[in-house]
This record gives structure tokens, sequence and C-alpha cells, in this order.
């Protein structure tokens, strides 16, 4: 090894005070003891603004990775009528503001036949592939009369998107996907090794009022990502139970750092997505308020 000069010195501890200044919560996705969560961000907060503005929007508030949540008029992500042209502009504008695009969601049509389904998946599924995700999310379903159908085309989505690489999850989103039971039942239904959970505990609240902490730890097993989103609930003039997801994280009554120890010590190892924040009225205060709950979300990460 060659002698350590002073100009070694001298560079090395100016790039150590350097990496001191930087905000803790570049560091998130380095979480302890070996556990590698990537946390990202999906365009939910962004949706009245462009895509590119959005994309723009989630670089600077300090994320690495990004998903295709809220498809909008403009941008159909990879529903089943995008183009092949619309997807390679897509993929495109993503890649060049080095963000790395790890999900898209699947807007199963249980209205439709189950063949007519079954292809309208598929092919959200093979849009998936052609941009390059590693994940397809799905709500699950909220009518009973269909949830025979929507378990028959998980189990062929999930043996169609694990030919191409791409892992079939399932958020808590209410109905047959509302909480730890209901969620069991359905990965029990579906019966494919590919069809596993992204974890939504501000959801949990939203849907069914349980706490997301008991209710993860029957399913942590199963979980591959998680769905950041805080939710506080009210009592409107009616006296009717009024939950809001579009909040500031640490405002609502998710227990992040229970939550986050729940999927330590079940070996969770997946991504945190953050998908809602605060909607301010220039795009520029929403980047704002998504930033501050990456930021909570790197406090929390580093202590757990």
């Amino acid at each position: 090894m060659p002698p350590l000069t002073r100009r070694h010195f001298l560079a090395a501890s100016s790039a150590v005070a350097a990496a001191a200044l930087l905000p803790r919560s570049l560091f998130a996705a380095s979480s302890s003891a070996g556990s590698s969560w990537p946390v990202g961000c999906f365009n939910r907060p962004w949706t009245k603004w462009s895509y590119d503005e959005t994309l723009d929007a989630i670089k600077a508030a300090g994320y690495t990775h990004t998903g295709l949540l809220t498809p909008t008029l403009a941008d159909p992500f990879t529903s089943a009528s995008a183009t092949p042209e619309y997807l390679a502009a897509l993929k495109q504008k993503i890649a060049a503001r080095g963000l790395k695009l790890n999900m898209t969601a699947l807007r199963v049509n249980t209205a439709l036949a189950l063949p007519a389904a079954i292809a309208d998946t598929r092919q959200q599924v093979e849009n998936g592939h052609t941009v390059g995700v590693e994940f397809a999310l799905t709500f699950g379903e909220d009518k009973p009369e269909r949830y025979e159908n929507y378990f028959k085309i998980m189990a062929d989505a999930a043996a169609f998107a694990e030919e191409r690489g791409i892992k079939l999850v399932m958020k808590p989103h209410g109905g047959g996907s509302g909480a730890s039971a209901e969620i069991l039942s359905a990965i029990k239904t579906v019966g494919h090794k590919n069809f596993k959970i992204w974890y939504d505990a501000g959801n949990i609240i939203y849907y069914t009022g349980k706490d997301p902490v008991e209710e993860l730890k029957p399913i942590v097993p199963h979980v591959t990502g998680f769905c950041a989103k805080d939710c506080s609930v009210g009592i409107d003039a009616a006296g009717k139970r009024k939950p809001d997801v579009m909040i500031q994280f640490g405002a609502g009554q998710v227990d992040f750092t229970a939550v986050f120890q729940t999927l330590k010590a079940g070996g969770f190892n997946g991504p945190v997505m953050v998908e809602c924040c605060k909607i301010g009225v220039p795009a520029a205060e929403t980047t704002a308020n998504a930033k501050a709950n990456h930021d909570f979300l790197a406090r929390v990460l580093a202590s757990v």
C-alpha cells in the first residue's frame, strides 16, 4: 500500500466532512442490521401536474425509486390501452431523471367476463415488463360477488408475471384485502408462490379501523414491499368516521417505528414507497411535503 500523503489525508477528510453535511435522509436506503430498504415515491401527490413535473419533483424530494400508481388522462401508464410508443417514452422519461422504476399498478376489471379480464390483466403485466418493473400491484376486490373471479385472475396473473420476472403483489384496500384475515384467505385461495403482499398500514386504519401493527404480525412472512402513508380519523357533521390519508407522516395514527420493527423482525427486505403527503397549492409545496415525509422515514429507519 502506498504511504498516506498529506494530500490524500486532506482529500479524505474533506469527503468525510462533506458526507456529514448531507441530509440524513439520503442514507434512508440503508437500514440497520444489514437491511436494505430503498425509499421511493409514487406519483399520487402530483396528479394535478404533468408527469414530467412529477418526476422532477420526486427526484428533487430525494427519492431514488418511483412507481406507477395513479394513472391520469394524459398518462395511462401500463394500462392495456398503452401503446408501444407511449411505453418507450415513459421508460425514457424515468431513466432520464436517474430514477429506478420498481412497480406498476394493475387495474383488474372483474366486471368483465373472466376470459376478457384475464386477457386485459395479462396485457397490463406485459406492459409492465416492457417498462422494466419488478412488481405489479393489485388492490384486491371489494365486491364479494366478484371475489371468485378476482382470485382466478390473480392465479393466472401470478404465473404469467412469474414467467416475465415480475412479482405479483396485493395491498390492503378493504373488502377482500381488508386486513390480515382477508389477506391470508386471498393468499390461500390464489395458491401461487408468486402472489405476495405490499403492506399498507395507513389503509388498515382507513378501511378497517384495526391496529396495523397487530394486523401485520400474521402476514409479515408474505410482505415484500411497503406502501407508506399515515391516516388520521375524524368525525364528520353526521357523526360518521372520516379517515384521511393525504397528510404528513406523524400527523396520524400509524406507529411507523412499531410497524418497521415488526417488518424487520419478520425478515422484511423490500422497498418502502411513499404514497401520500399533504398536497399543496403549488407543486413546490407538495414536493416539500414529500421531502419531509422522506426525511421522516429516514429517521424512523435509522432507529429500528
